[in-house]
């Protein structure tokens, strides 16, 4: 196939062309591509005349998004419309990377593809208000739904959990935050699988189970060697910050499990990500 990635650089995009290797990929991202001027992302389109369209360009600074939300429109919402507008015009297929953060998070269970979204921030608005642009300007699109994403390259919370860890010697993380830590080359090695069947709709990808923000970082240093580091559990409503989270919102992967496409545990996730990159110095 020939897929086109936005976002190339990032930490998805990254995995993206490790999982596609066997593909004939190209990309785009900043500066030489922005999604939200219409002319530009277009011709970088369809100068390369794809199958296949993986959108995971987006403003994901979710605390940025609640401070300056015309901006998360423009890039989230404009620029998902620009995609959706140029892969509509040569037929190609479109992958829409979105968010646990469409849902509210006063869930009881994992949230389902069929859960209707309700955000309750502005970053999760503009990624359901971009899943509702490509359902309408495609017949043709997957729209894929993950969670706290991290990768060996970027920024990341693990990275700034075992960052902070070093740095104060001591933690304080929320421990009523939930939902599923996934690993960006595992959720890139589903998506290449999802993409070859032609069965396009909503999925959920995510590594298998959920846990809390709190556990999440214990996990993180507990394998990284850095277990003795005290870590106090606090409440979302004590963690001040721009943006309002979804309290309980992990996903459940029903509609990819179908088609035999399933995420490992986060955990056995987690301890390849460690042994790659936050084993302590020697």
């Amino acid at each position: 196939m020939r897929i086109f990635i936005t976002g190339w650089k990032g930490q998805l995009g990254q995995a993206l062309q490790q999982a596609l290797c066997d593909e004939c990929v190209a990309g785009c991202d900043l500066p030489e591509v922005d999604i939200t001027d219409r002319t530009a992302i277009t011709r970088a389109i369809a100068e390369f005349a794809p199958d296949a369209v993986i959108h995971a360009a987006a403003w994901t600074d979710v605390d940025g998004c609640a401070r300056n939300p015309g901006r998360a429109f423009r890039v989230n919402v404009m620029g998902t419309r620009n995609v959706g507008h140029a892969c509509s015009r040569i037929n190609a297929a479109v992958v829409y990377i979105s968010t646990n953060e469409v849902f509210d998070g006063s869930a009881s269970e994992p949230y389902r593809e069929s859960d209707p979204p309700q955000a309750i921030n502005p970053y999760g608005q503009t990624k359901a208000d971009g899943e509702w642009f490509l359902r309408r300007l495609l017949a043709e699109h997957y729209i894929v739904r993950t969670a706290w994403l991290y990768a060996p390259n970027g920024r990341n919370f693990p990275h700034r959990i075992v960052e902070l860890a070093d740095e104060r010697g001591a933690l304080r993380v929320v421990s009523d935050e939930v939902s599923n830590p996934t690993y960006a080359p595992d959720l890139a090695a589903a998506l290449a699988a999802l993409i070859h069947t032609g069965a396009y709709g909503v999925y959920h990808l995510v590594n298998e189970g959920y846990c809390s923000r709190y556990d999440f970082a214990r996990a993180i240093l507990r394998l990284s060697g850095r277990e003795h580091v005290p870590v106090e559990p606090i409440a979302l409503a004590d963690f001040e910050r721009a943006s309002t989270p979804p309290p309980f919102a992990p996903l459940a992967n029903t509609a990819a499990a179908a088609l035999g496409i399933v995420l490992r545990p986060w955990e056995e996730a987690l301890e390849e990500f460690v042994r790659q990159k936050t084993q302590p110095d020697e």
